[in-house]
């Protein structure tokens, strides 16, 4: 069985929920999944899996949250090699740089060697029905990703 790990940064939930949503589809999907707040998260644990996913929120204008940074920089230096990556998060539209820490983390998967399995996922402020369709659409394309 393929195994996944969820790594999430949320400060109103709305990343949560996000994460939640993607542990869930991907386990209709036959993966078994650990899902992890980025406070004890290391990116090392990574290597454990098949399929590494971060889901994070934009803080402000664009920056990383504080609680992921070091993981951030950290994830940058682990050898991810033949690991399936994707991104989802949470962002305001309000801010002039919308969601741009998903595209962050998928830099440092790059970095790391990962291979990407979807498209990342960006929503605005919480998670409305067409961005569950995208969730499950993300989760589709990483499982497929393995084979």
């Amino acid at each position: 069985m393929s195994k996944a790990k969820i790594v999430y940064a949320s400060q109103t939930k709305n990343t949560e929920e996000i994460a939640y949503i993607v542990s869930n589809r991907l386990e209709k999907l036959g993966v078994e999944v650990d899902i992890e707040e980025c406070w004890n998260a290391t990116p090392k644990s990574f290597q454990e899996y098949d399929i590494c996913i971060v889901a994070t929120y934009t803080y402000g204008d664009g920056d990383i949250p504080d609680e992921l940074i070091d993981f951030y920089y950290d994830l940058k230096k682990v050898d991810l090699k033949g690991k399936i990556y994707g991104t989802c998060g949470s962002g305001d539209r309000f801010y002039e740089h919308f969601a741009v820490a998903v595209d962050d983390f998928a830099a440092a998967f790059e970095q790391a060697g990962a291979i990407k399995g979807s498209e990342s996922v960006k929503i605005e402020l919480d998670p409305k029905e067409e961005d569950i369709q995208e969730l499950e659409k993300f989760c589709q394309q990483l499982v497929d990703k393995l084979t």
